[in-house]
């Protein structure tokens, strides 16, 4: 369709209920409205009006499993309704050009898939990464121009970086695949091209929850074929909403950190002659604990595997509680889960900078505004950034106007579960 055409039915609310269905909260619809006009004004300007074509790619929000995806353990994790969207028209040239908000991107060929040294830590790295993926596996890729906006915050651990790599995999399923890739291969691909090309060792639970959609137990323990079930569940059905709290904590240079978590745990399962934690039994592990301490060296590296063995089983209690209808058993163990993480897991403050403590503050409030009636636990990959709370309806605004008063106006978000993960929306 061409750009002035899809312009004007946007303006005329042609897709209203299209909008409706994938952002859920009627509250944001004229936002969305105007956020997809002025992209395809945008586009308009930097490349010409032509035929064109929408996609998104949502963010993403971890319910239990902090930091078990790498150790091929499960996870409970779902799309968010903040998203990318990617105005796109294909080319014929086999170059992919992205502008990002205001950031211009360099274009990226398709006849060079190869790994760029100097690319690492960049826009390019994650293009050229998806795309390698893509075609060393026998599907086509090629061309396009976009203009990309996101309404993910960075640095929230809401995975802005995740919604980006799945996106490119979803436009190149789109444009020269008929949308046949399916949504699994492209988080694998994704998180193919953060680890090689990009240089960050994550797991795949980002990419997967993004790609996929809804709210889904995901179990890795094969990484090649992954076990998605959908967890049909609303939050609002049990009279409360999901918050995530932006505790405006800065992650740069904190790679560091994230990077020592999977590498202590693997140092752990080496000792039981395993590559993954998720290989060894637990029992085993703590019948021979003092010699883990003694071979390893490294108690945080012990706890931190304390930490992988419980919250990989807690993600199981906590489908079963909520499919049971048990929002109160669910909640318990959500609180579980964070005090795992802030004691055994240590993922809430850097040790860089132990006087940034924001994460910490925001847990602490919570504790104190919402202790014996809701729930709250470190988001994500931790060390600065958000925390996630289960909120009674009743007790948002009170909550929110709490949390905001110490991180400022617009930190504290409530979410909603959306249904759809990368997507052609037009």
């Amino acid at each position: 369709m061409r750009s002035t055409e899809i312009k004007e039915s946007l303006k005329n609310d042609r897709f209203a209920e299209l909008l409706k269905d994938i952002y859920i909260d009627e509250a944001l619809l004229p936002h969305q409205k105007e956020r997809y006009i002025e992209s395809v004004e945008r586009f308009e300007e930097l490349y010409g009006e032509q035929d064109i074509e929408i996609y998104s790619a949502p963010g993403r929000t971890e319910v239990c499993g902090n930091h078990t995806d790498h150790q091929h353990g499960a996870v409970l994790a779902a799309a968010v309704n903040m998203d990318l969207i990617a105005v796109v028209a294909k080319s014929d040239d086999s170059i992919i050009k992205v502008m990002s908000g205001t950031y211009d991107i360099k274009p990226v060929s398709m006849n060079d898939l190869t790994k760029k040294e100097k690319e690492e830590g960049t826009s390019e790295a994650l293009i050229r990464g998806v795309a390698s993926k893509l075609s060393r596996d026998g599907y086509t890729v090629g061309g396009f121009k976009a203009y990309m906006t996101s309404d993910v915050i960075v640095g929230a651990g809401l995975s802005s970086s995740a919604a980006f790599e799945v996106a490119v995999g979803t436009i190149l399923s789109g444009l020269y695949n008929q949308m046949s890739i399916s949504p699994v291969y492209i988080a694998q691909a994704a998180q193919y091209a953060e680890n090689e090309y990009f240089g960050k060792p994550c797991g795949l639970m980002d990419q997967m929850a993004s790609s996929v959609g809804s709210l889904v137990n995901i179990d890795f323990k094969d990484t090649k074929a992954p076990v998605v079930k959908r967890v049909d569940i609303d939050f609002n059905k049990f009279g409360h909403s999901m918050c995530i709290v932006d505790t405006k904590g800065d992650h740069t240079d904190l790679t560091p950190e994230y990077a020592a978590v999977p590498l202590e745990m693997k140092k752990v399962a080496a000792f039981f002659g395993c590559e993954y934690l998720r290989e060894v039994d637990p029992e085993k592990f703590y019948s021979r604990l003092s010699e883990v301490r003694r071979k390893v060296k490294d108690d945080r590296a012990v706890l931190r595997a304390m930490h992988f063995f419980a919250d990989h089983e807690r993600v199981g209690k906590q489908v079963k509680a909520l499919e049971a209808g048990d929002f109160n058993e669910f909640k318990r163990l959500v609180n579980e889960s964070g005090e795992s993480s802030f004691k055994y897991l240590q993922n809430v403050y850097p040790i860089i900078d132990v006087h940034n403590q924001s994460v910490s503050i925001a847990l602490a409030l919570s504790e104190k505004y919402l202790s014996g009636k809701g729930a709250y636990r470190v988001h994500g990959g931790g060390f600065a950034g958000t925390i996630q709370a289960f909120v009674p309806k009743d007790s948002v605004a009170e909550y929110k106007k709490n949390m905001e008063k110490c991180f400022g106006n617009g930190s504290c978000h409530v979410l909603h579960i959306r249904k759809y993960g990368g997507m052609k929306v037009l």
